[in-house]
């Protein structure tokens, strides 16, 4: 089954700002094997000129995902899980993430196409901090299997 085109430019919002704590770098530190203490020992990270202890690089996948759980939970939408693969994911940060932040997300949906009976669903999440300053894109892309295995 074909997802409906008119999901282009649909946008989904985090629905509360994200408070980044120091314990939420620390575990996705250790999730991803990042062992630099800038990630978990605020005297380095500020040693090092952050405010507070530094997030990974990757870390903005944990706020674009609450923006993206919203798209998956739209009934509207129409999308499996059990069908579904996170097959692209990239960043274009505009500054780091430090323990403190506060953040808000909004994402957008790019694209929907049709290949090999797999839609492409391309998205793109705004990240901004508190003041509404940009911090983070994330883009991703999901490959949707028709439940039916047809190019439907």
């Amino acid at each position: 089954m074909a997802l409906d085109a008119d999901l282009t430019g649909r946008s989904y919002d985090l629905k509360a700002p994200y408070d980044v704590s120091r314990i939420d770098i620390a575990r996705f530190a250790a999730a991803v094997g990042e062992a630099d203490p800038v990630h978990t020992d605020a005297a380095v990270a500020r040693e090092r000129g952050h405010r507070d202890v530094l997030a990974p690089v990757t870390f903005p996948i944990v706020v674009a995902s609450g923006a993206m759980h919203q798209l998956l939970a739209d009934p509207s939408v129409e999308i499996e899980l059990r069908h579904l693969v996170h097959s692209a994911q990239r960043f274009e940060s505009a500054r780091a993430i430090c323990a403190g932040d506060v953040l808000s997300a909004r994402l957008t949906v790019e694209s929907v196409r049709r290949a090999a009976g797999t839609n492409l669903i391309a998205t793109r999440t705004e990240i901004t901090d508190a003041d509404g300053a940009h911090v983070c894109i994330s883009h991703a892309t999901l490959a949707h299997r028709s439940p039916d295995g047809t190019d439907g």
